[in-house]
């Protein structure tokens, strides 16, 4: 496709606006593992990731963060909602739930038209209670939120191109 794509840094809440590595014993409370982190905010992490995905369809002529100056024919607002190890109602020890979720809202340039407003979510258990399974979890579920992101982003740009 022939347009310009700006992916802006996904908004978050406080408790996972943060590089550390978010993990909740119950749907009202928010720890964190102990000793690890992201590489960096997971905000930030999302949207370096959400830019590659659009790179890596090879669907679009170009895409960049906001900060890049590039003239968009489009911006993708979105919003961090899930990203955490759930460990509700589980035995010590045994393997949390992954939740990710983002929303996101296209944007048509310069009108500021909103074109689409989409939802991406995907949940897993990880296969133990390991750490290395664990972050493999949030990879996988990162990455099918990801690809649907990429196919609703791409459906509503082609959409509005025609």
């Amino acid at each position: 496709m022939n347009a310009q794509l700006l992916v802006e840094e996904p908004i978050a809440a406080s408790g996972l606006n943060t590089a550390r590595i978010v993990l909740k014993p119950n749907p009202y409370q928010i720890d964190y593992f102990a000793s690890v982190a992201w590489a960096d905010r997971a905000p930030n992490l999302v949207q370096t990731l959400m830019v590659e995905s659009f790179e890596n369809s090879r669907k679009i002529v170009s895409v960049g963060r906001e900060t890049t100056g590039l003239r968009a024919d489009f911006i993708l607002k979105n919003e961090l909602r899930e990203f955490q190890a759930e460990y509700y109602d589980r035995d010590t020890g045994s393997a949390p739930d992954i939740n990710v979720r983002i929303s996101g809202t296209l944007i048509r340039m310069p009108q500021r038209q909103i074109v689409d407003r989409f939802e991406a979510e995907h949940e897993m258990t990880a296969a133990s209670n390991r750490f290395v399974d664990v972050i493999r979890a949030f990879d996988e579920a990162l990455g099918k939120v990801l690809s649907k992101l990429v196919r609703e982003t791409m459906t509503g740009m082609a959409q509005i191109r025609q």
